[in-house]
């Protein structure tokens, strides 16, 4: 009678993978699922080989990842990066990230395509032109799969941007801060495994921005201003919340009734800026901090006779129709007034004019960030100019040198 013998099968983890040469590279052949798998090695040289072999084998055997570099489709990492940004971001700074993507790597997928199916009143009466879309004839990021994606093609796009459209150096960082996140976010969540671990945007030199030009309206401007939009009530108010109050344009248009305190007790009125859901649409501070912002004597005697238009959501600055303002459409609407009083300033300029007189009046730096809802470094470098207008005293040497030379008074004196 023989011997019944029993196979064991042997883990996937415990089959040797092995190198073939093909052509001047190596290529490392590997049995996973059950299915032989090819990867190059993108090397000749037969050293280097064994060493991503020996790694890889360590790797495999220790149930650690790959060293290996994944080949993922671009399209798949940017679906997947869209639709993160979107549950995580704000609207509209979730858009604009999406924008910037669609430039680098064109609509490659439906996530950064355009979604709008209805164009614009204007965009129906711009006349088509035959050569169609510029941009769609421009140069974008392209490789065979996302890690394929190098350093050199990075900064060719963005030094081609600027060299065509003549960029601010702003711009020309904001591409490769962006291309960061997504290259730092892909790797993080393991979508991708990229060649030696290595970021390729992060390589990317920054282009040197200039000194933020800030421009703000002084005290006789602001009174220009308001006096030009007398007649428009609505208006006069919403102008001088943005001078007198510092708010952001969607923050002034996101405002509800219950948001405007004019009678806050001892303290006087204020001014808050809340995360909120009105008619179904939730929104919330680009900082996603909320804040309160006190209501100076100014802004009271503007706000104090304004009355909102009746609207059923309970909007503060209702649009003429009595519906949430679109801002572009505000900020249309201003210009058209203020081009008729012969004036050119928009909700920016007056934003920075809040700051810059507070600055201008001595105020702390981290007081005008902790009311602007920015942060002490973005307001040190646009209002720390400014400071020392207001320091004029604190730099006399010789007032100091005066004080010191004068006489104390004794003990008996002072008592």
């Amino acid at each position: 009678m023989g011997l019944a013998t029993t196979l064991t099968p042997v883990p996937e983890a415990w089959i040797m993978a092995f190198l073939h040469k093909r052509g001047p590279l190596y290529y490392l052949h590997d049995r996973i699922g059950g299915r032989l798998v090819r990867t190059s090695l993108k090397t000749d040289s037969l050293q280097l080989a064994k060493e991503k072999l020996r790694q890889y084998e360590s790797a495999k055997l220790h149930d650690t990842d790959s060293p290996l570099p994944t080949r993922t489709p671009i399209a798949d990492v940017l679906t997947a990066y869209v639709q993160h940004i979107r549950a995580t971001k704000t609207a509209k700074s979730a858009q604009t990230d999406v924008y910037y993507l669609r430039e680098m790597f064109g609509p490659c997928c439906e996530a950064v395509k355009i979604n709008s199916r209805t164009p614009s009143d204007k965009a129906r009466k711009r006349p088509r032109k035959d050569e169609g879309d510029k941009r769609k004839r421009d140069s974008i990021i392209e490789a065979d799969c996302f890690e394929g994606i190098r350093t050199s093609q990075i900064v060719t796009f963005i030094g081609e941007q600027v060299r065509r459209r003549g960029l601010r150096p702003k711009t020309a960082n904001r591409y490769r801060e962006i291309l960061v996140r997504l290259f730092n976010w892909a790797m993080k969540q393991k979508l991708v495994r990229m060649p030696g671990g290595v970021n390729p945007a992060a390589a990317v030199e920054r282009y040197r921005e200039h000194a933020p030009e800030i421009r703000f309206l002084t005290l006789a401007q602001i009174d220009e201003q308001l006096t030009a939009l007398a007649e428009l009530t609505q208006l006069r108010a919403m102008a001088a919340v943005l001078i007198y109050a510092g708010l952001r344009r969607e923050e002034l248009l996101w405002l509800t009734e219950a948001d405007v305190d004019l009678d806050h007790g001892r303290s006087g009125g204020l001014i808050r800026v809340q995360a909120k859901t009105v008619g179904g649409r939730s929104w919330e501070p680009k900082t996603k901090v909320n804040r309160a912002v006190p209501i100076s004597r100014d802004l009271y005697v503007r706000l104090k006779d304004y009355k909102p238009m009746s609207s059923p959501e309970g909007w503060y600055f209702p649009s003429p129709k009595g519906r949430w303002w679109d801002p572009d459409n505000f900020a249309a609407d201003l210009r058209k007034a203020n081009r008729a009083a012969g004036l050119d300033w928009g909700c920016l300029d007056f934003r920075h004019t809040f700051g810059s007189q507070l600055a201008q009046n001595g105020i702390s730096l981290y007081k005008i960030a902790t009311l602007m809802g920015n942060s002490p470094e973005i307001c040190r470098r646009h209002y720390a100019a400014l400071v020392p207008e207001a320091m004029v005293e604190e730099v006399q040497f010789r007032r100091l040198q005066k004080d010191a030379d004068e006489p104390q008074p004794t003990q008996s004196e002072a008592a």
